[in-house]
């Protein structure tokens, strides 16, 4: 086990608040969770607990009363939810052990607070195998201090919304971005089929960018909170903005967004019921994090310690029915600044059940799920230095158990600057509000969610079977763009790489080169849509093949070659794209 990394001076060190100085979130609360012993086959009810088994419990009912406290099932009816386990995938997806019975758990209602007194009496009861304290969880999202006045601009009197794609910088090739322009460019690459659920607080769903695939809301009451509310539209941004000629563009703008507010039931509640609303290959994103045992699971500002929901039992078991069931589960891993593998996280809390184990030892049983680390994006972006491109921030946390990087900084989408209106456009519309300073784990994670809703739906469209969770892991660890090394952070601390959707295709779906002689050809002087690159076009073999950014001789010698009559071009070609190619006459 390695030990904490302190953040030092310089690019990437700035902490997660605003100036580094920390800010807070309203309306998170802490959760009191029971986890019953299994022979009582406790059944909560509105005339009290029962038990399916016989088992006396009158002295669970009468601590209750007294206390004026109810048990509430975590993740519904007991019966309903023992009959609804999903079966175990084949393959290595499938070796993660038995599903987790989450019949056991129950949620503590009218603790007030009084949490802490009340969990070790209720730990006393027979028929209760342990009860803890959860943190309230709050959006992993480090924003940076406040801009100056020059730099924001207002949308009174503004014809229209200008077109801000040019400064999303992670839609662009890799290394730099994720391959969004080439991935729109495939069958099923903008998302096609494919539907993702954002389990946080709350958004402003009529956002004017946000039209065309939102769903809404599908559990919980959103948080009435506009620091919340800005960062869930900039979530729902990142991964899927509408296509159009104004604002930004997602990641998947052809994927189905939808929303998941854990407000009143609970962050374990929330993760089950978005994935029972979703298909195997769909994809469900958690972007919470809360405080973890490094300073005693206090509430900073500036979220250090601060660590990825599966650790805690109950949301660690609702991840894993997710994956279980298929459903590719993609987690910030917070913005802590901690080793995930440093040994504070191998101590079991006295309150979590024995059967416990660190969630973040990947020597134990995994939840399933992606956790996403936050990379520095490439050096003057929006004018500003993070540190060397796909270099660990210093407020991400790292470890073996991450899977891969998203940006962490300047990351361009709706929504407004935290607790205010957009420092990109602002103004009176909060529905017309966009920001170029979305950060930490909670923009890195849209990223990674984006690249894999591309992916799935070329996937789709080819009628090939989706990823399942392992195979999603596999191909963000085998491929993308490497992790750099940062002064004080070197890449041994790990975050992984940052997704490259063309190099993600190329393994999970091998083509063969072809070849072929070019019967005509197009010089594309003007693409379409702009955002291609320059591009001349040969139809070879019954289909149109690409040569992007050709040299000025290759270009001039084709048109030659054409212009003369007689043309022989030779092409050599993978799927769409040309890989070589020979003028002969």
């Amino acid at each position: 086990m390695t030990d904490q990394a302190l953040p030092g001076r310089g690019p990437g060190t700035a902490g997660p608040g605003p100036d580094g100085a920390g800010f807070t979130y309203r309306g998170a609360e802490p959760e009191l969770i029971v986890v019953a012993r299994a022979e009582a086959r406790l059944r909560a009810g509105t005339e009290g607990v029962r038990s399916a088994s016989g088992t006396d419990l009158s002295a669970l009912n009468m601590f209750l009363s007294d206390e004026q406290l109810t048990l509430e099932p975590v993740f519904g009816n007991e019966e309903r939810t023992r009959s609804a386990l999903p079966s175990q995938p084949p393959g290595p997806a499938g070796g993660r052990g038995a599903m987790p019975d989450l019949s056991l758990f129950y949620r503590v209602r009218g603790g007030g607070d009084r949490t802490q007194e009340l969990t070790a009496r209720l730990a006393a009861l027979p028929e209760i195998e342990t009860a803890y304290v959860k943190p309230g969880a709050v959006p992993a999202r480090a924003p940076q201090g406040a801009l100056p006045d020059e730099v924001k601009r207002l949308k009174e009197g503004a014809p229209a919304t200008p077109d801000y794609t040019g400064r999303q910088g992670y839609l662009l090739p890799a290394p730099e971005g994720v391959d969004a322009y080439w991935s729109w460019q495939r069958p099923g690459g903008s998302g096609q089929g494919i539907t993702v659920v954002d389990v946080e607080g709350a958004w402003q769903l009529g956002h004017e960018d946000l039209a065309d695939k939102l769903a809404g809301i599908v559990v919980g009451n959103p948080v009435q909170d506009i620091a919340w509310r800005n960062h869930g539209t900039a979530v729902l941004g990142v991964i899927g903005g509408d296509r159009d000629e104004k604002g930004i563009t997602g990641i998947a703008p052809e994927a189905v967004t939808a929303a998941a507010s854990f407000q009143g039931i609970g962050s374990a509640a929330a993760i089950h019921a978005a994935a029972e609303r979703l298909s195997p290959g769909d994809i469900l994103l958690v972007e919470l994090h809360r405080p973890g045992p490094r300073f005693d699971y206090e509430s900073r500002d500036d979220q250090r310690g601060y660590i990825a929901l599966e650790w805690w039992p109950d949301d660690c078991a609702a991840i894993r029915w997710a994956t279980g069931k298929g459903v590719l589960v993609v987690e910030a891993a917070g913005n802590g600044g901690e080793s995930l593998d440093d040994a504070v996280y191998e101590r079991r809390p006295d309150e979590f059940p024995e059967w416990w184990r660190n969630p973040f030892n990947p020597s134990n049983q995994s939840s399933g799920a992606i956790l996403v680390g936050a990379g520095a994006p490439p050096p003057g972006t929006h004018g500003r230095d993070h540190g060397p491109d796909r270099s660990r921030l210093a407020f991400s946390n790292y470890g073996a158990r991450m899977d891969a990087q998203g940006w962490g900084r300047e990351v361009t989408t709706t929504g407004g600057f935290w607790d205010r209106a957009g420092d990109l456009q602002g103004g009176a519309e909060e529905i017309a509000w966009y920001t170029d300073t979305f950060s930490g784990t909670s923009s890195a994670s849209p990223v990674v969610v984006g690249a894999l809703a591309c992916l799935q739906g070329i996937l789709k469209a080819g009628r090939l079977a989706p990823m399942n969770p392992e195979q999603a892991r596999d191909v963000l660890r085998r491929t993308g763009s490497p992790q750099q090394d940062a002064p004080g952070r070197p890449a041994s601390q790990r975050i992984g790489n940052r997704p490259d959707i063309k190099a993600a295709v190329t393994r999970l779906v091998p083509s063969s080169v072809g070849s072929g002689q070019a019967e005509r050809y197009w010089d594309e002087l003007m693409p379409y849509p702009r955002e291609l690159p320059p591009r001349l076009r040969l139809f070879v073999a019954g289909a149109w093949r690409n040569l992007n950014h050709p040299a000025p001789e290759i270009r001039q010698a084709v048109h030659a070659a054409f212009a003369g009559g007689r043309p022989d071009v030779r092409v050599w070609y993978s799927d769409d794209e040309v890989v070589g190619l020979v003028v002969a006459g």
